[in-house]
């Protein structure tokens, strides 16, 4: 176990993700409880899910997995900020939305607390002090144990910390960025920012998007559902990830060298980081599952992280869109070009 930042909370190295529970991956809602229970029976003590996944319908299969007695056992994490109906206010990180939205995950949830709320993106139309007011509110009201912030940048997670030092607001107490060998952009500020002010990382798609799964090869390059929904983190006609299969290729042949699984190299690569707390694992099946227990048990020798270093620079993310959230002045071109 290790403790979540400065919390004194204690986690599984391994997060089980609930993004693939509902109409996203898996839509058997038996399937994805015998899922959780094996991975609370092996030790992960650890849950993350988010409203935005199948709108809703992954929180009501998390609750439902826990209704039988184990949620005092299970640290939950859920987010919120994406859109949730046709209303243009059912979404961002209004005070607003938060306070109600909150309300919503507790209901789907079926509990009356949440371990830890998390900002799931961030929003450059509210005011952070905003945000981390009905945070708060929430904390002190007992709906929330902490609050977190997800794929946020370097600068917004200082500011966050800042205005909850000037504003007397509970501060953000984790991240959760991107990052796995093929996207180490936040190895640069994000991850060394998060252990300066003592926050506990817990890094979503260490397996990249399952592009470090094993099923991706120049032999076949496999279709699914998340290829559909995210093209761009998919499409082989983007140099950046035909340079994520040329990594691939090197990577399978260098866990096979090692005597592990891709899967296991993998997830081994990014929890040995040591600002990293829990790697957030996301199976849709029993099978994938049972691939990536274990991994907490690997220990990655100075060898094999040198050789990962050479086929994918540190700090480097091969394919720009794996980032997981594109900073507005990139986005808009009226914030470059003065009027």
């Amino acid at each position: 176990m290790r403790v979540l930042g400065t919390t004194g909370v204690r986690v599984s190295p391994l997060c089980l993700g609930a993004m693939m529970f509902g109409a996203w991956g898996n839509p058997d809602h038996d399937e994805s409880v015998r899922i959780l229970d094996r991975a609370l029976d092996a030790g992960i003590n650890f849950i993350d899910t988010a409203d935005v996944y199948s709108s809703g319908e992954s929180e009501e299969i998390v609750g439902k997995a826990l209704a039988a007695g184990r949620r005092d056992h299970v640290v939950l994490a859920t987010k919120a900020h994406g859109q949730m109906g046709d209303d243009v206010n059912e979404q961002g990180n209004s005070r607003r939305w938060i306070i109600r939205e909150c309300e919503n995950s507790l209901r789907r949830l079926g509990t009356d607390y949440i371990d830890l709320y998390q900002i799931h993106r961030p929003d450059p139309a509210v005011d952070i002090d905003e945000t981390l007011g009905a945070l708060t509110d929430l904390i002190r009201a007992g709906k929330i144990g902490y609050a977190g912030s997800s794929t946020f940048l370097p600068s917004q997670i200082v500011e966050a910390q800042w205005t909850a030092q000037r504003r007397g607001r509970e501060r953000f107490v984790c991240e959760q960025p991107p990052y796995s060998i093929l996207v180490r952009g936040v190895e640069a500020e994000v991850l060394p920012v998060c252990q300066r002010y003592g926050m506990g990382v817990i890094p979503w798609g260490p397996l990249s998007g399952g592009w470090l799964s094993g099923r991706y090869r120049k032999d076949g390059v496999p279709t699914s559902r998340r290829a559909e929904r995210i093209p761009q983190r998919y499409d082989m006609s983007l140099p950046g990830n035909q340079a994520k299969l040329e990594a691939v290729e090197k990577l399978a042949q260098m866990a096979d060298e090692a005597g592990l699984s891709l899967i296991h190299l993998a997830l081994a690569f990014v929890i040995s980081h040591p600002a990293v707390t829990s790697a957030i694992i996301g199976p849709r099946t029993m099978e994938h599952l049972e691939s990536q227990l274990g991994a907490a048990e690997i220990v990655l020798t100075p060898d094999v992280l040198d050789k990962i270093d050479e086929i994918v620079p540190p700090g480097t993310n091969l394919n720009p869109p794996d980032r997981g959230y594109e900073p507005p002045a990139l986005v808009d071109s009226s914030l470059r070009r003065r009027h």
